[in-house]
Formats: C-alpha cells, structure tokens, sequence
C-alpha cells in the first residue's frame, strides 16, 4: 500500500506527503529527520488516504500540492482542522 497523509504543523499549515511506510515516515517527522518539517514540531497526524498503486499515491499527492487541491482539501477537512489546532501560548 501507498499512503498520502496530512500533518497538521504547529504554525498551523498542513503538509502534505507520500509514503509506501506510513509508521515509518511519520516517525522520521516525529524526529525531525524531514527538512521540511523539523522545525515546525509539534504535530499532529490529521489523516491518510491509502492506494494500491505508487501512481495513483504520487498523481493525489501532487494534485492536493496545487492552489485548487489544497482549497479542495481545506473544505473537506475544515472541522478536524479547526478542532486540533495547536494555539500558541501567550505569555
């Protein structure tokens, strides 16, 4: 199986990503081995959408990298988005 999963970063923006080892990758995410995510820590894992094939993984992964898959994405998942928000501390 291939994996398209979504993170939600503490700043608030979701990453997107592919993976045919989901536990894995986001194991590496949790230790910062990922560039474009190290320093957005903490996480959370917002959801995944399996596939059979690598390509079909690969074509939904770099559409929801789009203007139009990412406003696509953003109605779809609005309420787990809205509900796990990190809200920075206020000192």
């Amino acid at each position: 199986m291939y994996y398209v999963y979504f993170l939600l970063l503490i700043h608030g923006k979701v990453h997107t990503g592919m993976s045919g080892d989901l536990r894995r990758r986001i194991d590496e995410h949790k230790t910062g081995k990922v560039g474009s995510t190290k320093n957005f820590r903490p996480f959370k894992l917002l959801g995944y959408e399996a596939y059979i094939l690598k390509s079909d993984a690969q074509r939904r992964e770099k559409f929801l990298k789009t203007t139009e898959g990412k406003r696509l994405f953003r109605q779809q998942y609005r309420n787990i988005i809205m509900e796990n928000r990190v809200r920075p501390i206020i000192r």
